[in-house]
């Protein structure tokens, strides 16, 4: 079976294992990578870029060539082959986990049980959540929800259809790296950089896809793409920015303002000026039109690698004759 089947069957079937069955409890590989890479931090660290970039390499290197011996020897099999792309799939994508947990705080929003909302706000995002108030908080999940479906469905799909499962392998670990070093806290301001700068790479064609997706499948889409030219260039991070600012259009509401993390205070750019602040009930139309991204991507990400593969056929027939 060519490689662009097993990947749009493999994909699909993962996609829907984690609408059914979301992240595990316990066990889940992402996790198991986090441990292994706070390891290799524990043995390298020092308050140097260079020691930050050999951990990267080791840590993105060595899930990425594990993933690349796994796809090498089920290559015979297409069974095989479609089972682990759909096991990677499914591990390495979060969006009901991500869905779970903004309508959770959304619902306790919607209780008016601020506190509940305060305590559920970190399992999506690193804000200080006892320095928003409800609508802060509200803000803070469709951000989260924005800014995730580029970095937990879309980005990998992306490299999925590049690489297969090597692809979609190595971009979880280099997003996890950036989650976990990628910051600018005393410690990894110098340590994360070659983490976070990979991060803003690796994620810039899934967050661009993103961001046109969500125009496209948003009730708004001229207004999505408005957001998009004016505000997006303004955010601080390069890939968050175009995200942020197409679902702040695409919903008719306001993004960004001040925020703070682990007590330092941002004053970010306003996205999508003209809309109006952030309702609990835009949790709910956030988490729906992250759906409807995800699903989108999977699509444009399987004719994706069709094309790469035809392309690569025809190359590959043009060498022959040519030789």
């Amino acid at each position: 079976m060519r490689a662009d089947r097993v990947f749009a069957y493999g994909a699909a079937a993962g996609l829907l294992g984690d609408l059914l069955l979301g992240d595990p409890r316990r066990g889940h590989p992402v996790a198991a990578f986090g441990r292994a890479a706070a390891a290799v931090e524990r043995t390298l660290w020092r308050d140097h870029r260079g020691w930050g970039a050999l951990h990267t390499a080791v840590c993105v290197g060595g899930a990425t060539g594990l993933a690349a011996l796994a796809s090498r020897s089920v290559r015979t099999s297409p069974t095989a082959s479609i089972s682990l792309t759909a096991a990677a799939t499914w591990a390495v994508v979060g969006g009901t986990s991500l869905g779970r947990e903004a309508r959770a705080v959304g619902g306790a929003l919607a209780a008016g049980d601020l506190g509940v909302a305060r305590e559920r706000l970190p399992h999506l995002c690193g804000r200080d959540p006892q320095a928003l108030d409800a609508d802060g908080v509200a803000r803070a999940v469709v951000e989260s929800v924005a800014e995730n479906t580029s970095d937990a469905v879309v980005g990998a799909l992306v490299w999925g259809a590049v690489a297969g499962v090597p692809g979609l392998v190595a971009f979880r670990a280099v997003n996890t790296l950036d989650a976990m070093v990628g910051h600018k806290s005393p410690r990894h301001r110098r340590y994360g950089w070659a983490s976070a700068r990979l991060d803003d790479l690796a994620g810039w064609p899934g967050a661009r896809l993103t961001a046109v997706l969500a125009a496209a499948a948003g009730p708004d889409p001229r207004g999505a793409l408005r957001a998009w030219r004016a505000d997006a260039h303004r955010h601080p991070s390069p890939n968050a920015g175009p995200v942020e600012a197409s679902f702040a259009g695409a919903l008719g509401v306001r993004l960004g303002g001040t925020l703070s993390y682990g007590g330092r205070v941002e004053h970010r750019p306003v996205l999508g000026g003209t809309g109006r602040a952030v309702q609990v009930h835009d949790i709910e139309r956030a988490v729906r039109l992250s759906r409807r991204v995800g699903w989108l991507a999977l699509g444009v990400s399987a004719v994706a690698r069709v094309l790469l593969s035809r392309t690569g056929r025809v190359l590959s027939t043009r060498k022959g004759r040519t030789a």
